[in-house]
C-alpha cells in the first residue's frame, strides 16, 4: 500500500504556501489522515540579501505558489486538501493530479537537505562599472570582467599601478556605479 503514496504538487495562493502548510497538518492531525498524507513541504533556500551596503540571510521559497504534498491520493484525501483554504488546486488534469517522478522529488528533497552556504544574488554583469565600497580600494571605479554567481562574488580589473589590475570582490564590496551615460 505504500507503494500508493507519492508527492504532488498543489497550488496555492501567493503568499498563502506557509498557511496553507500549517492549515493542512493541522486538519491531517485532526482527522486522523497521518497514514494517508505524510509529509507536507514548501522547499525553502537561503539566499543573501545586501541593501545599504548590510549583509542579511533570507529564506526564500524555491517554488513561490506551490506546496509539495506526500501522500496517497483517494477521494477523502483529495478533497481534504482541494478544500484547505488557500488551495486553488493540484497541479495535473482537472480530474487527477500528477506525481511527481522519483527523480524530481529526490532533486527537490536533496536540495533541501544539503542547502550550501547562502550566496548573494548579483545584479551585475560583464562590462558593468562597479564602485568599490569596501577594503581596501574603496570609492574607486572598476569595470566586470567576470560574474561568479556561485561564490557571490566577481572579478574586475582596477585601473592602478599604470595598469589594470585584475581584482576579486565579495557582492558586499561593491555597488552598481551610477549610469554616467545619460543619453
Amino acid at each position: 500500500m505504500a507503494s500508493d503514496i507519492k508527492w504532488y504538487v498543489i497550488h496555492t495562493y501567493s503568499g498563502y504556501e506557509n498557511k496553507v502548510k500549517t492549515n493542512l497538518e493541522l486538519k491531517v492531525q485532526s482527522l486522523g489522515m497521518t497514514d494517508t498524507i505524510r509529509q507536507i513541504l514548501v522547499p525553502m533556500q537561503e539566499e543573501v540579501d545586501i541593501k545599504g551596503g548590510n549583509k542579511k540571510i533570507v529564506q526564500r521559497k524555491v517554488f513561490p505558489g506551490y506546496v509539495l504534498v506526500e501522500m496517497e491520493v483517494n477521494d477523502r484525501s483529495w478533497y481534504v486538501v482541494r478544500n484547505t483554504p488557500g488551495v486553488t488546486g493540484f497541479v495535473g488534469t482537472a480530474t487527477k493530479p500528477i506525481p511527481l517522478s522519483d527523480e524530481e522529488v529526490a532533486r527537490i528533497l536533496h536540495g533541501q537537505e544539503e542547502q550550501a552556504a547562502p550566496v548573494a544574488k548579483l545584479t551585475v554583469k560583464v562590462g558593468d562599472k562597479i564602485r568599490i565600497t569596501q577594503g581596501a580600494f574603496t570609492d574607486q571605479m572598476a569595470n566586470v570582467t567576470e560574474v561568479l554567481p556561485d561564490k557571490g562574488r566577481i572579478r574586475v580589473l582596477l585601473n592602478m599601478f599604470g595598469g589594470a589590475t585584475p581584482v576579486e570582490l565579495d557582492a558586499t564590496q561593491f555597488e552598481a556605479a551610477p549610469d554616467i551615460h545619460s543619453k
